[in-house]
């Protein structure tokens, strides 16, 4: 993706999917302000991009983006503001955990596992698509993947 054709390609692609995991994270108004950050990073590194697999490579900015957003919240967080309601749209996550049972054992999983699940489930993405957005190798994204699943199923029987 070396092209100005290219990345305009990409960017009319990817806008709606990166703009969709970007709103089930974040405050509502806040995504078309991080949505430019992810591509004006994705432009200034694209000849980084690996062929093929973009989009997991786009997640993988957005998920930094979404860090970065959020330490700076924390840095501007009072006590004022920390008693208020949230003001965010639903996480993919929520949506999903509307049967309690459910809600439960996702709860219990560790932070790490409920991402590597997130992204199978919710964003569609493969082993290898979740390798790139989390910067790891293919073998740990499948054994992490697995673990997570086996862990959520375990807590699942527990519940019933």
């Amino acid at each position: 993706m070396r092209t100005e054709q290219q990345f305009t390609t990409l960017y009319r692609e990817s806008l709606p999917l990166i703009s969709k995991y970007l709103f089930r994270r974040v405050e509502a108004n806040q995504v078309e302000e991080l949505c430019s950050q992810v591509f004006e990073i994705a432009w200034q590194k694209r000849t980084a991009a690996p062929a093929g697999f973009e989009l997991p490579w786009l997640y993988r900015i957005a998920a930094n983006v979404i860090s970065n957003h959020r330490r700076s919240l924390t840095r501007e967080t009072s006590l004022i503001a920390s008693l208020r309601e949230p003001n965010s749209a639903p996480s993919a996550e929520s949506i999903a955990l509307a049967d309690i049972e459910l809600a439960e054992a996702w709860a219990k999983l560790k932070p790490a596992e409920q991402n590597v699940l997130a992204l199978a489930a919710f964003e569609g993405l493969g082993v290898h698509e979740i390798s790139l957005a989390l910067g790891i190798s293919g073998n740990a994204a499948a054994v992490r993947l697995h673990r997570a699943r086996a862990n959520l199923a375990l807590l699942l029987e527990y519940q019933e």
